[in-house]
């Protein structure tokens, strides 16, 4: 431990994020990319940017991509707010609004940066276990707490909360925020966005990282009331005034203006979702029902972190989490179906 660092520095257990290998032959499906390319559109606009806009501070309040989403949710632009990928822009989240003194809920099985940032902005949290089946059961979420977050689809099952759960929630809990972390909506559910002006407790989160194919300019919005939206912009304005540059906003205006190339390739992800867990049952493996652009798997047989390393050594990279209750399954990120292929082949000869 450094002399030199705060005091709550030693105390952080910071959050790893899948491993980006450098391989010379590599099948990815390790960190839920998308497997396509952006619409054409995007890399156009990025193409546009002269290099006067380049010298100068981009717009900090991102006007013309804040419209933009207020355009496609049916709301107001002050009710949007946007940052450097999901993950800033939750970060805001959990300073601004979940850091009370009843703790904060969230399920068991879940995006693994909750937990750090609850260490970071001193936030108390419970775990709320998820049901045998790796469901979020609405009834384990009421009584007393400070704010619920909870992913949807979830992370790292890929298990869909129905809308109707999503409602339930909210009426159960009209005195805190209510967050859904919707990184993989675009893949088989249905957003929650629409439940915004019934209930001013409610903030949607989504990014621009995965159904538009876009993780390396890092676009992200949270979706509410404009009180809610205020706390954020108040914070934000208090770290950083100049969140997107100029390139990530020009990039993402041009995917929100292709609807059709952003449904098509969903499809095609939701398609090959569909394939790559019939053919793994066909294997033998117990797959999760998932809504996202990956799946969560497990042999009977073969332990999941022995296969993880088979397949590794076979340049076939997924994820494996040495976490209670999933340490003996794969997450599985979606690739083109010559990906999935691949990684069939190799799992059929592992399992022989």
């Amino acid at each position: 431990m450094s002399r030199y660092w705060s005091d709550i520095v030693g105390r952080l257990t910071p959050y790893v994020p899948g491993e980006q290998p450098r391989l010379d032959r590599l099948v990815k499906l390790n960190t839920n990319e998308h497997p396509y390319p952006p619409s054409p559109l995007v890399l156009d606009a990025i193409n546009s940017v002269t290099g006067d806009e380049l010298r100068r501070y981009p717009d900090p309040e991102s006007t013309l991509l804040k419209q933009a989403f207020a355009r496609r949710h049916g709301l107001q632009p002050e009710q949007v707010f946007l940052g450097n990928g999901s993950d800033e822009v939750l970060a805001h989240v959990f300073h601004a609004l979940l850091r009370h003194e009843r703790p904060l809920l969230f399920p068991d099985v879940t995006y693994s940066f909750y937990p750090v940032w609850c260490d970071l902005y001193q936030v108390r949290w419970r775990a709320v276990p998820l049901t045998p089946e790796f469901q979020v059961d609405p009834a384990d979420y009421r009584g007393d707490n400070g704010g619920i977050i909870i992913p949807n689809p979830n992370a790292p099952t890929g298990v869909l909360l129905e809308l109707a759960g999503v409602r339930r929630i909210l009426e159960q809990n009209p005195a805190c925020v209510v967050v859904i972390d919707e990184a993989y909506i675009d893949f088989g559910g249905e957003s929650a966005v629409g439940l915004i002006p019934h209930f001013d407790n409610l903030l949607v989160v989504q990014t621009m990282s995965k159904s538009f194919s876009l993780a390396g300019l890092r676009v992200g919005v949270a979706m509410g009331s404009a009180a809610l939206i205020d706390g954020l912009q108040r914070v934000k304005n208090s770290f950083n005034s100049y969140p997107l540059g100029v390139l990530a906003q020009r990039a993402a205006l041009a995917a929100l203006e292709d609807p059709g190339y952003f449904q098509q390739a969903c499809r095609r992800v939701v398609a090959s979702r569909e394939r790559l867990s019939a053919a793994m049952g066909q294997l033998g493996f117990q797959v999760l029902p998932s809504a996202a652009n990956f799946i969560l798997a497990r042999h009977p047989a073969r332990p999941a972190r022995e296969l993880f390393a088979a397949l590794r050594a076979r340049g076939i990279i997924v994820r494996y989490f040495d976490r209670p209750r999933i340490d003996d399954y794969l997450r599985i990120t979606i690739g083109t179906d010559a990906q999935c292929d691949e990684l069939l082949s190799a799992l059929a000869e592992l399992l022989g």
